[in-house]
């Protein structure tokens, strides 16, 4: 209780703060009739760190200093403008669209990885451009060159990349889509590859607990995708991508701008792989055999001069993938001895549906409304083992936004409800269950952008399952001194573990499953209940008259009850719920520097410290690496007239020594040392933009051609009982090399 009553002890912080001078006002479109605002614009100013974005009426409000007299406006698709201002005031500031113009002047360049100064939360903003530094095909492959994001394979047949935050794994993130929950459930494992990269318009990492908003589940952070809109981008967009190993894909969009208020959005994705590759002669496929479409359609739809701005979605996928030994014939040798194989297939079917309203005698009072249908069917053997589950998930939230007293004083509140049906069958064992909540928040925000800006949150959820609980969150801001932001934060997180959902390496194995019933409501199991506590400090800089900063965080997640994966015994795998401690610490450093003219510098170590309680005693997680260190160089030249250029891309991944599950147990030739050896691994990337509408890239992946020799233990004999592909440390593909091209109309 005591952590709670500080939430709202801080929130009076604010009142000790005092005021400061904005300037304000609204962007709009200069071509358009009805003067239609535009949400999302960059507004900063020239030679600073201190910039905002536009809100959705297109309107803004910057601190004012006597120092800082140009002030820069930007905005996707149409001409940057720079004034002059002298003092505080109203702006109205009318943008022109790019293609009404002989030439486009850009006036200072902006960070393809943005970082928040201002925001009580620890905020990172990666956008399109940053994403076209590597081939992205989906968000998994996303994070590449953002060292935010560790990025590991979870098994050893499908490749499959998971995400990692603070040391722990993509669960115990919340995975939205422009603030609708996305990735969960069902969807835990591969979920993150069913959203194609040329989808993405950018993607906002938070570190810590996040906002109550969104509901009660993250603990150790947020990714939020926010994707194109089909009134920004291109008409006509293609991008065909192919690699050496027998991958290709394409992604189609096609955008319509029916009238001044609708616009709709038609993008098409497939994927497919049909190549076997066995480069390290195990018999088994370093990559599965894989065949995926999805197709959305997206509509959009704004009347700025009455309040009204809405988005809907309609989307299905078909997913399959075919893994296990090179010789396997699902038509001849599913469920026998014959090979051994697995078959993955993925249907999905979600659609959604987001409502705004500004009032318009009121812009700083809006209210919203969100709510999305998906239903997740996955049908699986690996070997003798089968896995169906059907996953249908309804979720609403309501929210209102306004003020007290004045703009800097703003809350938000509202009622959510989220409904999750799930039919899993695993073997000839049926875990269906029903999940229900309620809850309802209030979030209140505290904004003075020269000293403290605060957020305090609370929310109370009653579950059918984990009852009725209390959710606080709490992310303060203070600025020392000029480009310096420190933060704080705490906040609890609580969430219902998918044990098989989330582990489906673990059926690809000859490992017993045992599940420590302790009567709990899921699977036998009680919640996950943790406390996230995180110190960061940001502080800019201009070194030889070049800009880069320089950023430090540490955060520490302190699990009160946690579902045990418990792998030191190389026989099973064990399922149970925490006796003792399970912390994960994680610290940061980074260093972003732009060492000459187009040519940019972004350096991070990261260290962890995550161990749990185990039976067999405290442990050290397996198969993380405690020491990282992280490179990227990307090289610009000049956009020349025709919009023609060349990038340069290279990052660089050092990874130390992982502590390994324990094999002792096994025959001799099964057993593995108790920690891997280090590796470096590189990726590299050329793009030649021809012009505006066309550009061509190649690149190569695992450029130090670094492969873990025995990815599948006893693969000389899959049936038997030392069969294991789950100890994954190092890449199992080798150098791979790609190419595609890009069209933009």
């Amino acid at each position: 209780m005591n952590k709670y009553i500080v939430v709202w002890v801080a929130a009076l912080l604010p009142w000790l703060a005092f005021s400061q001078e904005k300037v304000e006002g609204t962007v709009i479109d200069s071509g358009a009739s009805n003067e239609q605002g535009l949400p999302g614009a960059n507004v900063y100013w020239m030679n600073s760190q201190i910039g905002v974005v536009t809100d959705i009426d297109g309107k803004f409000s910057i601190p004012y200093k006597k120092e800082y007299n140009k002030l820069i406006v930007s905005y996707v698709g149409y001409e940057s403008d720079t004034l002059t201002v002298n003092a505080p005031k109203t702006l109205r500031l009318r943008l022109k669209a790019s293609n009404t113009l002989d030439e486009v002047v850009v006036q200072q360049k902006r960070d393809d990885i943005q970082k928040a100064y201002f925001s009580p939360q620890n905020v990172v903003t990666v956008n399109s451009a940053e994403l076209l530094k590597a081939a992205c095909c989906n968000l998994a492959e996303s994070f590449e060159t953002n060292p935010a994001i560790d990025v590991n394979l979870s098994d050893g047949l499908t490749g499959t990349k998971q995400i990692q935050m603070l040391g722990l794994t993509s669960p115990y993130l919340l995975i939205t889509q422009e603030n609708i929950p996305m990735v969960r459930g069902a969807s835990q494992a591969y979920g993150l590859t069913f959203t194609p990269g040329t989808w993405i318009e950018s993607i906002q990492i938070t570190k810590g607990a996040g906002s109550v908003v969104n509901g009660y589940e993250s603990i150790s952070g947020q990714i939020n995708t926010e994707l194109v809109k089909p009134l920004t981008d291109n008409a006509v967009f293609v991008n065909g991508y192919g690699n050496e190993n027998g991958r290709y894909e394409l992604n189609t969009h096609f955008n319509k701008k029916l009238n001044e208020k609708w616009s709709t959005g038609l993008y098409i994705h497939g994927n497919k792989r049909t190549q076997k590759e066995d480069d390290n002669g195990d018999g088994f496929l370093d990559a599965p055999l894989a065949d995926q479409i999805n197709v959305m359609n997206r509509w959009q739809y704004q009347d700025p001069e009455k309040g009204w701005v809405s988005f809907f979605n309609v989307r299905f996928l078909n997913d399959g993938k075919q893994v296990g030994q090179v010789d396997f014939n699902p038509d001849t040798d599913k469920f026998t001895t014959n090979a051994w194989g697995s078959e993955i297939n993925t249907r999905r079917f979600d659609t959604s549906l987001k409502l705004g309203y500004v009032f318009p005698e009121l812009p700083f009072q809006s209210f919203g409304f969100q709510t999305a249908y998906s239903l997740h069917k996955q049908d699986s053997y690996f070997g003798f083992r089968t896995y169906d589950i059907n996953h249908e998930s309804i979720y609403t939230n309501l929210l209102f936004n306004s003020i007290i007293g004045d703009t800097r004083n703003k809350f938000k509140t509202g009622l959510s409800f989220a409904y999750d049906g799930y039919d899993e069958l695993v073997n000839a064992t049926d875990y269906s269950r029903e999940d229900k909540s309620v809850g309802a928040f209030m979030e209140y925000s505290y904004e003075n952008l020269e000293k403290v800006s605060l957020t305090a949150g609370l929310r109370v959820d009653n579950h059918n399952r984990l009852g009725t609980f209390v959710t606080p969150r709490f992310h303060i801001r203070y600025t020392p001194w000029g480009q310096g932001s420190l933060r704080g934060s705490f906040g609890r997180g609580k969430r219902a573990a998918n044990i098989f959902a989330e582990n489906q390496q673990l059926f690809a194995s000859s490992r017993q499953i045992n599940i420590l019933n302790e009567g709990g409501e899921v699977y036998g199991l009680e919640p996950e209940d943790a406390w996230n506590y995180g110190v960061s400090f940001l502080q800019g800089f201009n070194f030889l008259n070049k800009k880069g900063n320089i950023a430090l965080d540490y955060y520490i997640t302190d699990f009160k009850n946690q579902v045990v994966v418990d792998w030191e015994n190389p026989q099973e795998v064990s399922f149970y719920n925490l006796d003792g401690d399970s912390k994960a610490k994680s610290f940061q450093v980074e260093v972003n520097y732009e060492l000459l003219t187009g040519l940019d510098l972004r350096t991070a170590y990261k260290y962890y410290d995550v161990s749990t309680d185990y039976k067999s005693g405290n442990l050290q997680k397996p198969l993380q690496a405690q020491h990282r260190l992280f490179v990227n160089l990307g090289y610009k030249t000049k956009v020349k007239e025709n919009g023609s250029q060349w990038k340069f891309d290279y990052t660089l991944h050092s990874m130390g020594e992982k502590r390994l599950p324990n094999t002792a147990s096994n025959p001799v030739a099964y057993q593995l040392a108790a920690y891997s050896s280090a590796y470096n691994h590189m990726n590299a990337q050329i793009t030649k933009v021809f012009s505006n509408t066309f550009e061509i890239y190649v690149g190569g992946e695992n450029l130090s051609n670094v492969q873990q020799d025995n990815p599948v233990l006893g693969a000389d004999n899959p049936f038997g009982p030392n069969f294991d592909t789950t100890i994954i440390y190092a890449p199992i593909m080798g150098r791979m090399f790609y190419g595609g091209f890009r069209v933009k109309i």
